[in-house]
C-alpha cells in the first residue's frame, strides 16, 4: 500500500508542477467547449501550440506572432486588442 501512495503522491506532484509551469497542454484546452484559440496575442516562448515557424508549445520567437495561439475563455478573444479567433491563411 505504501508504494501504491507513493505513486499517487508523485503523480499529484507532477500534475501541480505542470500546472503551475504552463506547460499543461493547450490542445487539451482548446478542444473545451467553454475554451478558444486565441492568435496574435501570446508572449514570445508562451504559445499553446504549435506555429508556422515550429512545431512545439512554448516555442513563439516573438510577442504577438500571428500563428501562435493561446487558449482563452469563450469570448474572450475578440474583446483583447489584436487578438484573432481565425489562424493566419498561410497556416490553414
Amino acid at each position: 500500500m505504501k508504494n501504491v501512495n507513493t505513486v499517487v503522491s508523485t503523480a499529484m506532484a507532477s500534475l501541480i508542477v505542470l500546472g503551475a509551469s504552463g506547460l499543461a497542454s493547450a490542445a487539451f484546452a482548446a478542444d473545451k467547449k467553454d475554451m478558444e484559440k486565441c492568435y496574435g496575442v501570446a508572449k514570445a516562448g508562451k504559445n499553446d501550440c504549435k506555429t508556422l515557424s515550429n512545431a512545439c508549445a512554448g516555442h513563439s520567437t516573438a510577442d504577438n506572432q500571428k500563428d501562435a495561439f493561446i487558449a482563452v475563455p469563450a469570448g474572450t478573444c475578440e474583446r483583447i486588442v489584436g487578438g484573432s479567433m481565425e489562424a493566419p491563411a498561410d497556416m490553414k
